[in-house]
């Protein structure tokens, strides 16, 4: 009798433990939280490093996931088209390093230097901005609006409908919702199912 109460305070405790890792993802029309994260160059980066910008791409994405490593030429591209439009990306990796020794600082610095990458690409110490964005998977894409009544979600989910990257013709959601953006439109399309690798968390003690 002992044994099974003991087995059944174990598995608990082990729920309680899933459920506090569990999230809840923003949604269009909620406030971005804003955040201050070091950069690949050691420096903070912030929403007020562009003060200039009329709005955000902000990605959930890292140096081991597949899934990411087919999208980082069109988050690079993203950047390339869109910061000078307003609409810089922010990359930030989600990943705890203990889970995953390749998403490790050292190692941002490294992928990021090799590829040239235009855009930061920010380091999460403990996943509190992760978790306050809810961010689930990498890649996972947040397109904000800067407004008067503050940084807003316009958009969350993919970047396209072709996580394999074989696709000849893609339906490109977050260009699209800059698009509308752009136009000061809402976007039609506010919300999909992101596809990549999950968040690597560091076991419980």
């Amino acid at each position: 009798m002992k044994k099974i109460i003991l087995q059944l305070v174990l598995a608990f405790t082990a729920f309680l433990a899933q459920a506090q890792t569990q999230t809840t993802t923003l949604k269009a029309g909620d406030t971005a939280p804003d955040f201050k994260l070091k950069n690949v160059d050691n420096k903070e980066v912030s929403f007020e490093s562009f003060p200039k910008a009329k709005g955000y791409i902000v990605v959930f994405t890292c140096n081991t996931c597949p899934y990411a490593v087919a999208y980082e030429q069109r988050i690079m591209e993203l950047d390339k088209k869109f910061k000078p439009q307003g609409y810089p990306v922010i990359a930030i990796n989600p990943n705890d390093p203990e889970a995953s020794k390749a998403d490790s600082f050292d190692k941002m610095q490294e992928l990021a230097k090799s590829k040239k990458y235009s855009f930061p690409y920010l380091f999460d110490q403990g996943q509190l901005i992760t978790d306050q964005y809810g961010a689930k998977h990498t890649p996972h894409l947040f397109i904000v609006s800067k407004t008067a009544k503050g940084n807003v979600v316009e958009y969350v989910g993919a970047i396209d409908n072709d996580p394999e990257g074989t696709k000849t013709e893609k339906t490109k959601y977050a260009e699209d919702v800059i698009a509308a953006l752009k136009s000061n439109q809402k976007p039609t399309v506010t919300a999909t199912k992101e596809i990549g690798c999950t968040v690597k968390r560091k076991a419980k003690a």
